[in-house]
C-alpha cells in the first residue's frame, strides 16, 4: 500500500514522504492516527504542486538547520548522574537530560530529534545525533561524570 505521510514517522519517513507500507500499518495505524494519506494519483499531484509551491521555504529551513548544526558541532557537554566506585551509573543517560543540557547552553532542541545509539550505562564520553532535518544533523559530545 503507497500513502503519503502528514508528519515525520520514525523510522518510516518525513512529511510528504510517499512510502509503501503493509496494508494493515496503513490502514488501521497511520491513516486513523492522521499520520498519512492514500497516495492516489490525485493525491500524488495534489502533492507535487504543494511541494513546488513550497521549495523556497523548504530551502530556506533546511539553510536554517544547517546553520544551527554548525553551531551544535561546536558545543561539549557535561552532564553529572550518580554513580558507583566501579563507575556504572544508576539508572542511564537519555536524550530527556542531554535537551536540559543544551537548553542550558541556550539550544532549544526538541527532545524527539536527540538520538542516542548505544545505552549510557557507564562513566565517559559519548556522542549523540540531533536530527534537525530530514538531510542535516549535528553530532554533540557529551562527557558522563560522577556526582
Amino acid at each position: 500500500m503507497e500513502i503519503i505521510l502528514l508528519e515525520d514517522v520514525n523510522n518510516l519517513g518525513y512529511k510528504d514522504d510517499v512510502v509503501t507500507v503493509k496494508d494493515g500499518y496503513g490502514r488501521n495505524f497511520l491513516i486513523p492516527q492522521g499520520k498519512a494519506i492514500l497516495a492516489t494519483p490525485s493525491a500524488k499531484k495534489v502533492l507535487a504542486e504543494n511541494l513546488k509551491q513550497r521549495a523556497h521555504k523548504l530551502a530556506k529551513i533546511k539553510a536554517e538547520a544547517a546553520a544551527l548544526a554548525e553551531k551544535l558541532n561546536g558545543v561539549s557537554l557535561t552532564i553529572g548522574a550518580k554513580a558507583s566506585s566501579t563507575g556504572t551509573i544508576f539508572g542511564s543517560v537519555n536524550n530527556i537530560q542531554i535537551a536540559e543540557e543544551l537548553a542550558k547552553k541556550g539550544f532549544d532542541i526538541d527532545r524527539k530529534t536527540i538520538v542516542i545509539k548505544n545505552a549510557v550505562k557507564e562513566l565517559g564520553n559519548y556522542t549523540a545525533i540531533v536530527k534537525l532535518h530530514k538531510e542535516v544533523s549535528a553530532e554533540i559530545a557529551f562527557e558522563v561524570v560522577a556526582e
